[in-house]
């Protein structure tokens, strides 16, 4: 079984736990690089720009916090384990309301509807706890192993912190209560995952066998371990519920996306849209005069088996001119 020596301990707690001499250096250096990644993550959600939220990733340093509290379980040093929690939970608590008071600042609402990055945040599902249990192991695994050190920034832009927190101050602010309960389910799974593979990785490398002698033990690593567990498995009840919704609106999108094409080509129309609403389903069509009656698509749709789904219909008429130059 591979293991570390004290040397390698002493240089993974003085990365990740905030205590020693140079304390205030760390804590300092922690809340100024949050507080950046922050404001680069909800500039770059509000502006839709991938490349921005990405730079945020790689400046936020949750993830420190949040190995250091994997690393004081394992080595049973509780009081670095409360103190890693509380900068994690107060660091969560500060990018949310960062993203809030940037959303005041905007003068339309940051939603899914409206913005990709939001979007993209607030349906969390079962595969993207499987995806953040693989980023974390390859986080610890680089931990541990100094020589593969260099694939951290990798790390660092897979497993996403920061932006879904700054999601749930902005949608917060725009009163989208579900959407930022969702962004804050996907933040808790890549906490949860990174806390779970962490352990997994160190229990491998039996890295509680290598604490140094000023460390005591005070802590139940194995109580700690059991509480994770039961919080991923806790998580992972929801995001199997939201993978099956998403996975059932899908195929139900599509059947209804084939059934109102058919509908809409046959009277010269075009369907430009077919989006999920609070009510159901809604169909968005244009075309030329005179407007199809909507009745005969509800009466197509029966006729595929969706008569228990509620249906809002859009249609716009196109009227075209043709202007000759001189």
């Amino acid at each position: 079984m591979p293991t570390i020596t004290d040397a390698d301990l002493t240089r993974m707690t003085g990365g990740l736990l905030f205590d020693g001499p140079d304390r205030a250096r760390k804590l300092s250096r922690y809340w100024v690089l949050l507080i950046l990644a922050a404001a680069i993550a909800s500039a770059g959600v509000v502006s839709d720009s991938t490349a921005t939220v990405i730079g945020a990733m790689i400046v936020a340093p949750l993830m420190t916090p949040i190995l250091g509290t994997v690393l004081s379980v394992v080595i049973g040093d509780l009081r670095n384990l409360a103190l890693s929690l509380l900068l994690v939970v107060s660091g969560a608590a500060l990018v949310v309301a960062i993203g809030w008071a940037i959303g005041t600042l905007v003068a339309v609402d940051v939603v899914a509807a409206t913005n990709s990055q939001v979007a993209g945040r607030v349906q969390p599902r079962l595969i993207d706890l499987l995806a953040a249990v693989a980023t974390g192991v390859v986080g610890a695994f680089a931990l541990v192993r100094s020589d593969v050190s260099d694939t951290l920034p990798g790390v660092a832009i897979a497993i996403s912190l920061v932006p879904p927190l700054a999601v749930v101050g902005l949608t917060l602010e725009a009163g989208a209560g579900a959407e930022a309960a969702g962004a804050l389910l996907l933040f808790l799974t890549n906490v949860g995952a990174i806390l779970l593979s962490g352990l997994i990785v160190m229990a491998a490398y039996r890295v509680g066998t290598a604490r140094p002698v000023t460390t005591r033990r005070r802590l139940d690593h194995r109580a700690a371990t059991a509480v994770v567990v039961i919080a991923v498995v806790a998580l992972a009840l929801p995001l199997s519920a939201s993978s099956q919704r998403i996975a059932t609106e899908t195929l139900r999108d599509a059947q209804v996306t084939d059934v109102a094409t058919a509908w809409a080509e046959a009277r010269d129309w075009e369907v430009v849209g077919v989006e999920n609403t609070p009510d159901g389903v809604e169909v968005r069509a244009i075309g030329p005069l005179p407007v199809p009656e909507a009745h005969t698509l509800r009466a197509a749709l029966d006729r595929d088996g969706l008569e228990d789904l509620d249906v809002q219909v859009e249609l716009v008429p196109v009227e075209r001119t043709d202007l000759p130059g001189r």
